[in-house]
């Protein structure tokens, strides 16, 4: 058996480095490789790994690409962006979340459980091919900033949101009132926060008493695995307990002054390498699977009307998150410019999380199986169609120069 899992291993690993120096070549993130061939691979009937859950992506996959994700955000340039940012992660994917749940009770007679279960999460965004473009073009400004922390906290609200909704319907009579709603969404979001700010703050701490990098690594991984961890157990957010844990390490080690570091040089160097590499390898597994799943998804049972209907119900419900706000938003210091609300707009890919949230969702909920089908299809659109048009889109707004 054990050997069994580590030949699955070692091929996905080899197929995602095949696919990764391919992509360069051509100049197109390797993620979007990695859907392509993965789909091709199952059409193949050729074994790419384990089966795909949410146990999966919620255990292994989640912590290292949200703890590295944040790991890289300065406080110093979250803050300068801080109002857009939450204006868009927490109103925009609610106002996301209405849009999708409407329109699927009005143009496809869903009922309005199943309706706002897929419409909180479908809310949660993963642009990782527009970031993996960004850092292959050295592109660092404004707009890379946005796309990220955006995505990121987006990603947390979502996730509170589901919990929310699916809390509500299981409840059934016994719903609970807008105080006990209140109380339980505070529950989860400082639940999450605050076992993410005692898991990195730990990790920081131990950290002053060794010089040695190897050590500093471990408790990184510790803080990064087991804040998401302890945080599901508890039943509050796991996503926000990793990303509080990223931002308080990078924040006070990574990128601190050497004298006021709580870690050494080389294990800020180490740090940023290695979870550089962890969310490499999580993606690549991640990806790979996708397409994999994709691929044998049986989407001729729901008919391609309804699919393209819930597709462009989702692009719709990112325009009504970005486009609005960003208005409202017009007369502040760091408002949004139009083309970087194109670029948050057709940038906002669905992966991961969104994936890990349909393939949890108990047997007995309505609509189950057309949730999960309709949610991969959803997922390999943005990554597939909105990842390759995207460098198009990006050269067109002026954001990456124009290829010699």
């Amino acid at each position: 058996m054990m050997g069994e899992s580590l030949q699955e291993i070692l091929v996905m690993l080899s197929v995602a480095m095949l696919v990764a120096m391919a992509a360069r070549r051509v100049k197109l993130p390797y993620t979007i490789g990695l859907v392509v061939v993965g789909a091709l691979l199952a059409f193949s009937r050729i074994d790419v790994g384990p089966d795909l859950t949410s146990e999966l992506i919620l255990d292994l996959i989640l912590p290292p690409l949200l703890f590295e994700a944040a790991l890289a955000l300065r406080w110093r340039d979250l803050r300068a962006d801080l109002a857009p940012i939450l204006t868009f992660s927490i109103l925009g994917t609610i106002l996301a979340m209405a849009v999708v749940a409407m329109g699927l009770v009005w143009l496809l007679d869903w009922p309005l459980a199943p309706a706002l279960v897929f419409g909180a999460l479908i809310s949660a965004t993963d642009p990782v091919a527009i970031i993996a473009m960004f850092k292959d073009n050295r592109f660092h400004g404004r707009l890379s900033l946005l796309v990220e922390a955006e995505s990121l906290f987006n990603d947390g609200a979502a996730a509170v949101l589901f919990a929310l909704v699916l809390a509500w319907i299981q409840a059934g009579e016994h719903a609970p009132g807008a105080a006990e709603t209140a109380l339980t969404l505070a529950r989860i979001v400082g639940g999450g926060i605050g076992i993410g700010a005692a898991a990195g703050a730990a990790a920081i701490l131990l950290s002053r008493g060794t010089s040695e990098h190897l050590v500093e690594l471990t408790l990184s991984t510790i803080a990064a695995f087991a804040s998401f961890l302890a945080a599901e157990k508890l039943h509050v957010s796991g996503v926000l307990a990793t990303v509080t844990a990223g931002l308080i390490m990078g924040n006070f080690g990574v990128f601190s002054p050497g004298e006021r570091s709580f870690l050494s040089q080389r294990g800020r160097e180490a740090m940023t390498n290695f979870w550089e590499f962890a969310a490499f390898l999580a993606n690549s597994v991640i990806f790979l699977l996708i397409g994999a799943n994709v691929a044998v998804m049986h989407y001729e049972h729901y008919g391609r009307g309804v699919i393209a209907t819930i597709i462009t119900l989702a692009l719709a419900a990112r325009a009504a998150a970005v486009y609005p706000l960003s208005f409202a938003l017009r007369g502040a210091k760091n408002a949004v410019s139009l083309p970087e609300q194109h670029v948050l707009w057709w940038g906002g890919l669905r992966g991961a999380l969104a994936l890990a949230l349909a393939l949890s969702l108990p047997a007995a909920l309505p609509l189950r199986d057309e949730i999960i089908v309709v949610t991969f299809a959803v997922v390999a659109f943005s990554i597939v169609v909105q990842g390759l048009t995207m460098p198009p889109l990006l050269r067109l707004l002026g954001f990456l120069p124009n290829p010699d």
